[in-house]
Parts: C-alpha cells; structure tokens; sequence
C-alpha cells in the first residue's frame, strides 16, 4: 500500500450541542479542539446541532430547530407569508 494516501482514522467525540450528549465513534473528520473524556484520555471533538439525542424523528417530539432560520429562506424565497 501506499503511504500518506489515507485519511486519519481515529477515534472522535462527537458533541450534540442542543442536549449536551456526548459519545464516541471512529472518524476521519479533522477537528482542531480536544476534549477529555471519561477514561481519562483526551480526544479530538466535533460539535454538532443535532444528533439522534435531540432529532424529532429519534426522539418521537415533534419540534422544529431552526438554528440557521431556513425556514424563514424558504418562506421569502417562495413568497409564503
């Protein structure tokens, strides 16, 4: 195989922003912040707005997050009022 051809899979922290849950999987995404976790060890860490701890559809309530104000995009694009 060839060297330096492959990204940087590691293990990452993944940081749910709206409810506070943190959990760990396998990335290769690049952060630039760390994070200790449980174990004592520190980790590189990706905040996200939503994950499967605050999405409606996991989580059964019906609530709309509008954190970028899409919906108010669609509503001038489209000319709804």
């Amino acid at each position: 195989m060839r060297a330096d051809i492959h990204p940087n899979y590691r293990e990452v922290v993944f940081w749910d922003l709206s409810s506070d849950f943190k959990f760990i999987t396998r990335s290769c995404v690049e952060t630039k912040e760390n994070i200790t976790w449980e174990d004592g060890k520190e980790y590189p860490v990706c905040k996200v707005e939503v994950s499967s701890e605050s999405h409606p559809f996991y989580t059964g309530k019906n609530v709309l997050l509008d954190t970028a104000g899409r919906v108010d995009k669609f509503k001038k694009r489209y000319g709804m009022k």
